[in-house]
């Protein structure tokens, strides 16, 4: 028999009981939505903004986010005459690999909880070192849906970490709550596998997931943005506020020839983009799959805005768009500048202005759903964009000017 298992704070852990962390709770509000607006199976939505769902594949001619995604929903019928420890969900598969749900309906080790994993069915038979990172939402279905439910981890599954879940998911005494109907407990489980790679951005969700993630997740996506943006700022402020050495390195630079600068001012895209991956992909937060996403789209509106330049037309769509920093040449990253103007401009220029405007109060608002979405991922695609240039500028100063003038 099937089973689904929704949102609760509880451990993340194998069946075996290692501690991974915890999982977040939703809002009565969020939960609404989110149950109300599951999708079957990814097919990509045409409400998305640019850069979010492009028509092509990935650049390495992979398949696309959407085609390693699916929702899969258990139905557990007679569960009042369940005696077992424990039951397994049928197979499915996605991704290129065969999984299944786990639930242990009286706990698994511990008291008064349901227990609830995904596991890797053919674990077993994969080759030696298998590996694999998935992101996934599990969730136990109540009749009304505000009370739903659902916890969301990311994991990279391997020979000795091939089942992954909550042993703490839910209470037990919540259970006669709402989750069982007509005798029939429902579980839903959606799965991303994503195939990650080390030295490039790369795209990880399928569109609608990535939505439904954003309702629950958006200010602590936005938030990693900002972390990164302020600390930047933060850095060159000091460096600017330190008057002999500023007059120093200015004396420095305007000592070498314009060549020379030119070629300074610039690095490979593969250079920087590992050491981009590097440090805003985390493999055991949720929240890194939303980072990544919305730092790709941020590249693609990049090259966007350098092909714009090169024609001699708008740097980029709508209004209120802060003017370049780099630009992209030939797989080069490229300050648009001198590099002593961009690095006065950035550490003296006030932050962009935060938009305090959460996803629920959108709607209150009067946005339609297509407008919120809008709102969001071009939001987020700016913040992508302008976390990523100003990585660029503080890597180029850093591995390139300033070593050469120490």
């Amino acid at each position: 028999m099937v089973m689904n298992v929704g949102k609760e704070t509880g451990d993340i852990s194998m069946v075996g009981g290692l501690l991974s962390g915890q999982n977040r709770q939703s809002s009565d509000a969020l939960t609404e939505r989110r149950s109300s607006q599951q999708v079957e199976n990814g097919t990509p939505s045409t409400t998305s903004t640019p850069y979010w769902d492009p028509d092509g594949r990935d650049d390495d001619g992979g398949p696309k986010p959407h085609e390693l995604y699916i929702k899969y929903t258990w139905k557990i019928e007679k569960f009042s005459q369940i005696t077992e420890r424990e039951l397994r969900s049928n197979t499915f598969e996605v991704g290129g690999y065969i999984w299944y749900i786990l639930i242990y309906p009286q706990g698994c080790n511990v008291i008064d909880h349901l227990s609830l994993f995904l596991c890797v069915a053919n674990h077993d038979e994969l080759p030696p070192g298998w590996n694999h990172l998935a992101q996934f939402t599990i969730g136990v279905v109540n009749k009304d849906p505000k009370k739903s439910k659902y916890s969301d981890t990311l994991h990279s599954y391997w020979e000795k970490e091939h089942d992954w879940g909550w042993k703490k998911f839910m209470k037990l005494s919540t259970l006669s709550d709402g989750f069982v109907d007509d005798d029939t407990r429902t579980v839903t489980v959606q799965v991303q596998v994503i195939r990650e790679k080390a030295d490039r951005l790369f795209r990880c969700l399928d569109g609608q997931y990535r939505r439904e993630l954003f309702r629950v997740y958006l200010n602590e996506t936005e938030e990693i943005f900002w972390r990164s943006i302020e600390e930047t700022k933060e850095k060159l402020n000091k460096l600017i506020e330190d008057k002999a050495k500023w007059s120093s390195f200015g004396a420095f630079w305007l000592g070498m020839d314009q060549n020379t600068r030119n070629c300074m001012s610039r690095d490979t895209k593969d250079t920087i983009l590992i050491e981009v991956v590097k440090h805003f992909f985390k493999k055991n937060e949720v929240t890194s799959t939303l980072a990544m996403d919305s730092l790709y789209s941020g590249l693609k509106a990049l090259e966007g805005q350098s092909r714009s330049m090169e024609g001699n037309a708008a740097v980029m769509e709508g209004e209120g768009t802060p003017s370049p920093i780099i630009r992209i040449e030939n797989d080069m990253f490229v300050l648009v500048d001198d590099a002593l103007l961009l690095l006065e401009k950035v550490a003296m220029e006030p932050l962009p202005q935060k938009d305090d405007k959460g996803l629920l109060n959108c709607t209150k608002d009067g946005g339609s759903d297509k407008d919120i979405i809008e709102r969001n991922e071009r939001r987020l695609t700016d913040l992508g964009r302008t976390t990523l240039e100003l990585f660029v500028l503080a890597h180029v100063f850093s591995n390139k000017i300033e070593v050469a003038y120490h």
